[in-house]
């Protein structure tokens, strides 16, 4: 039987297989970026892939706490644009 990794979304809390979310990740520069590979390096977090979601992270700015510094809300509109495409 093979495991599935699982994750947590920092905004519902809702622990989910990692495929199901979009993460965001803090490089070494301190720059945050949605992780497409969701294998990149550095500091990740996972927000569900549904709107709701994404909306509520923006509004509460849990990639803020999440990374413990500001992170620019653009960063959370560029993957609304991923993965609106992607659908």
């Amino acid at each position: 039987m093979v495991k599935i990794p699982q994750r947590t979304c920092i905004v519902c809390r809702m622990a989910r297989d990692k495929a199901e979310f979009i993460r965001f990740v803090k490089g070494a520069d301190g720059s945050v970026s949605v992780d497409e590979s969701k294998k990149a390096a550095g500091r990740g977090a996972y927000v569900c892939k549904d709107g709701d979601c994404l909306l509520k992270a923006k509004k509460t700015h849990a990639l803020n706490r999440a990374f413990k510094m500001p992170v620019d809300e653009s960063v959370i509109d560029k993957a609304r644009e991923i993965y609106e495409s992607k659908n």
